[in-house]
């Protein structure tokens, strides 16, 4: 509807409202439009003439346009909807206060505004928004905790997703933003000096840091490239902190977990020299590995992993272990320290760290002590080994889930000859089964993804641009993000996510959607980069619904 007439505040006192719209025409050209006298006419309602109906829908119309932005976002407003009636009357005073109470240019603002985010998305946008975040508590797990910690490969808790099993996975995705905090805290190591105490801040209070991870590249540039540019020099240094392990202490949360539960968390490509040895993909045997027992089919085969990986984890510094030694030594330690009562390993990685947590599975699976229980969740991680590899994990009981994207090209790399799908259809089949075997022990680039795999897709998510670019697709808070609103495959984003949409706008404001980013800037939501995003209270929020 369009409104092409100013009217006299007097003569406005008298208004009428009708779901399907309202007419305006004049009657005759004796009835014309005046500056003293209105009138608007409806076919099917009657003028009405008294001020209570008036207050009535004055009232509406003021819990509309008056509410708190903290506890709701404005309805929107269809001035179509509203039908004035107006005529001479000599309560001139009173006609103009209901005129100030209907606010005509509010409407005309909440309405353009309404016109993009409807009602119930700006509430939804504004609960994510929120900084304080919602909390709810932490379910007991208690004597199934070896099914949440994988001892079933997760059957039956992924489709749908389990509530508990969500908030175990996004906790841990935590884990890893620590991990990287600690690196960016402080960049630069030396390799050449001794190791200075670096603070890792926990995400969850009930875990104590004991020991901090290096990795160290077995490669390295040329000296002159510090002297170009100094103040990058951590890009170029060859040992980094990688990641930590920590311990839960309290007793509590030991209760609510049913055991003492020991978290290895680890970090991605960060510097030159790790991406440089990312791209060392031949596959190398395994060092003290010549054969394995095999599938379920009793074919045997050769454990080979990616060499820039193994380099990584197995090579040490001037000053420092090698990141195996560290973790091993470590772990061996806890379990020691921790023998008379139940312990979990729960080992996490994003990217390249999603590749050393396999590594550090498998030895740990290897090691002559008596393990406890070990599982990987791993986000974004890229193939690590052949299937000889995936094999001897599997022969070792080690548990692993992955979060995979669908979008993230990382996921899809190294290379192999014939997709996973295509592959385990050819075994099942019998159809060149011997061959397949073949090119397993034999090419540098027949690789095999390992465990049990949780498959969400950016295009599911409301917020995220569906040709968001590939770091938005590889990014760990994207991942949690999708996590957190993962119902199963064939639903949507659940509407009820609880986990907080300021770090994602921070990191990925390129990649979300327009709508939601002039909204949180129309929210006046600050977005400060610089802000603590890890300071967290002792209990978590929970992405459980």
């Amino acid at each position: 509807m369009q409104i092409g007439l100013t009217l006299p505040v007097q003569n406005m006192n008298i208004f009428s409202t009708r779901s399907s719209g309202f007419n305006w025409y004049a009657s005759s050209a004796s009835n014309a439009w005046s500056r003293n006298n209105v009138s608007v006419s409806c076919s099917s309602t009657k003028t009405v003439s008294t001020t209570k109906i008036t207050r009535k829908h004055l009232s509406s119309l003021e819990k509309l346009l008056h509410i708190e932005p903290q506890l709701s976002p404005p309805e929107k407003v269809n001035v179509e909807d509203v039908k004035i009636v107006t005529q001479k009357s000599p309560q001139e005073n009173k006609g103009k206060g209901l005129l100030e109470g209907l606010n005509l240019s509010r409407i005309w603002l909440e309405s353009k505004a309404a016109e993009e985010v409807s009602p119930r998305q700006l509430v939804r946008l504004k609960r994510m928004l929120s900084k304080t975040g919602e909390y709810s508590p932490r379910n007991n797990l208690g004597s199934k905790w070896r099914e949440y910690h994988g001892s079933n490969n997760w059957s039956g808790l992924l489709e749908p997703l389990d509530e508990n099993l969500r908030r175990e996975m996004v906790r841990y995705g935590e884990f890893i933003q620590a991990a990287y905090h600690c690196f960016h805290s402080d960049r630069a190591t030396s390799a050449n000096e001794a190791l200075v105490d670096r603070h890792v801040a926990v995400p969850d209070k009930a875990y104590k840091v004991t020991k901090k991870l290096y990795a160290t590249a077995s490669i390295g540039l040329p000296k002159w490239v510090d002297n170009v540019a100094p103040d990058l020099g951590w890009m170029t240094q060859r040992s980094s902190c990688v990641g930590y392990v920590a311990v839960c202490q309290d007793q509590r949360e030991i209760a609510r977990m049913g055991r003492r539960d020991i978290v290895i968390a680890l970090r991605g490509t960060a510097t030159c020299l790790e991406w440089a040895e990312n791209m060392r993909d031949v596959l190398v045997q395994m060092p003290d590995q010549v054969e394995n027992k095999g599938d379920a089919n009793g074919v045997q085969s050769i454990s080979k992993v990616e060499c820039g990986f193994l380099s990584l984890y197995k090579t040490a510094g001037a000053q420092m272990p090698s990141l195996s030694e560290s973790v091993i030594s470590e772990i061996q330690r806890l379990v020691e320290l921790y023998i008379d009562e139940n312990l979990s390993i729960t080992i996490t990685g994003h990217s390249l760290g999603a590749a050393m947590a396999l590594l550090v599975a498998d030895e740990l699976s290897s090691s002559p002590a008596n393990m406890p229980p070990i599982a990987v969740f791993s986000f974004g991680g890229p193939r690590v080994g052949n299937r000889g590899f995936a094999n001897h994990l599997n022969s070792k009981n080690v548990k692993v889930l992955r979060i995979v994207n669908s979008q993230d090209v990382i996921t899809r790399v190294p290379g192999m000859f014939v997709s996973e799908k295509l592959d385990k259809k050819l075994r099942d089949s019998g159809t060149a089964t011997n061959v397949l075997n073949i090119l397993d022990n034999n090419m540098p680039w027949a690789y095999s993804h390992v465990g049990t795999e949780l498959r969400v897709d950016t295009k599911m998510s409301p917020f995220l641009k569906p040709d968001a670019d590939v770091a938005c697709c590889h990014d760990l808070e994207a991942y949690l993000h999708l996590v957190d609103g993962f119902l199963a495959s064939n639903c949507p984003f659940r509407s009820n996510a609880k986990r907080s949409l300021e770090k994602l706008l921070v990191e990925q404001n390129a990649n979300v959607k327009k709508l939601y980013t002039n909204k949180a800037n129309a929210l006046t939501l600050k977005l400060n980069p610089q802000r603590e995003i890890l300071q967290m209270s002792s209990c978590l929020p929970s992405p459980s619904s």
